[in-house]
């Protein structure tokens, strides 16, 4: 933050999981001043809001009286936020738009297309689509019967994504096999991802979770299939999906969700926001030593579990998707420790190695307090 009050950047590229923490902290902020403060943030919210959806300037003194503060909080001159890696919830991108002003774009690519397929246009108020095709390739939904998405659907034409052009990668480093699998004889791309056309040319990420047994067949000839698993009972998990939600308790820094075939139901390991732990246990009088001891207390884990049972049904996720039980950490998932990404995604097999002994430890606690259940 230092940085940014510093530099004073205008243009902000950053991940949904970061712009998840800057909601989370901007709404828990308001909901914490209380009375007119937070009255007077909910004017100022909805009269922008009905300005832009109406297509008119919003009065400048809502920023004046209000958003200002906000902006400060990046440097007081960003004028464009653009987000990628992973999607962006509709809400979070307008309330983005609306606190900071400017231009929120959103866009969608792969590694193996030098990053962007497509990217929304500059002055679109429009939600819920990655905008228009990078004009560096081209883009084509194909028929998938076997899932019923076709180009004759109704009312938008549906299917998989492909892109080809000279952005479009030439293969896997010594694997002719899996290049084969993803580029075709014409070398179209074919992403494994389930997209429709919206009026303008915009493309629309159909969000295949939300039906996952119906595509894993497409995630299974991509390399994402390491990010999908299957629980005892059969239902499957996109563990992303799930950490993206849970990124709005304002308890988690960072989240790593995990389940597997051996067990019913879903844990997690949540690497802390300290002050936010720390504010909460001054307020119940908790007394620790220091941020490890305090992430070890069973009231703390208890509040944060509470924190993100309610953030889950904020978001209705299905019963199988709740975590049923956490581990709080003090230490943060890092590119040093190994746990992320150059593009801060959670390396799942190293944080399941990581945390192997907490996530036995939670499964067994889970199991005895099932078996000490009275049964009927």
């Amino acid at each position: 933050m230092d940085d940014l009050n510093t530099l004073k950047p205008t243009v902000f590229a950053s991940v949904p999981r970061l712009y998840n923490k800057i909601y989370a902290a901007i709404t828990n902020a308001v909901k914490e001043s209380g009375g007119l403060k937070e009255r007077l943030f909910h004017a100022a919210y909805n009269a922008k809001r009905q300005a832009i959806i109406n297509g008119r300037n919003p009065s400048p003194v809502w920023d004046k009286l209000v958003f200002n503060k906000i902006k400060a909080r990046l440097g007081g001159r960003v004028r464009v936020m653009s987000s990628g890696a992973s999607p962006l919830s509709p809400d979070v991108m307008e309330f983005l738009r609306i606190c900071f002003g400017g231009d929120i774009l959103e866009g969608y690519g792969m590694t193996e297309t030098s990053c962007v397929i497509t990217l929304m246009d500059v002055g679109d108020i429009s939600i819920g689509h990655v905008g228009s095709p990078n004009p560096a390739c081209e883009v084509k939904l194909v028929d998938v019967p076997e899932m019923n998405y076709t180009s004759e659907d109704q009312p938008y034409p549906r299917g998989e994504i492909c892109a080809r052009g000279p952005i479009i990668f030439q293969g896997y480093y010594k694997d002719e096999v899996q290049t084969r699998e993803v580029i075709d004889e014409d070398s179209w791309l074919h992403t494994g991802d389930i997209g429709l056309w919206l009026p303008g040319g915009r493309l629309k990420i159909i969000d295949s979770l939300a039906s996952l047994p119906k595509l894993l067949f497409l995630y299974l000839r991509t390399s994402r299939k390491k990010n999908i698993f299957k629980l005892a009972q059969g239902e499957y998990i996109a563990p992303e999906k799930i950490e993206n939600v849970y990124a709005k308790c304002k308890f988690i820094a960072q989240c790593f969700v995990y389940g597997d075939s051996f067990n019913s139901c879903l844990v997690a390991v949540v690497a802390v926001e300290p002050e936010v732990l720390k504010s909460w246990a001054a307020l119940e009088g908790i007394q620790y030593e220091d941020l490890r001891q305090l992430c070890s207390d069973p009231r703390a884990r208890a509040a944060v579990l509470a924190d993100m049972d309610s953030i889950g049904k904020e978001a209705q996720l299905r019963g199988f998707e709740f975590v049923k039980a956490v581990t709080l950490v003090a230490e943060p998932f890092t590119l040093e420790n190994g746990l992320l990404t150059p593009t801060f995604k959670v390396k799942r097999p190293q944080a399941k190695a990581y945390f192997a002994k907490e996530i036995t430890t939670m499964y067994a606690q889970l199991l005895d307090a099932e078996s000490a259940r009275p049964k009927l």
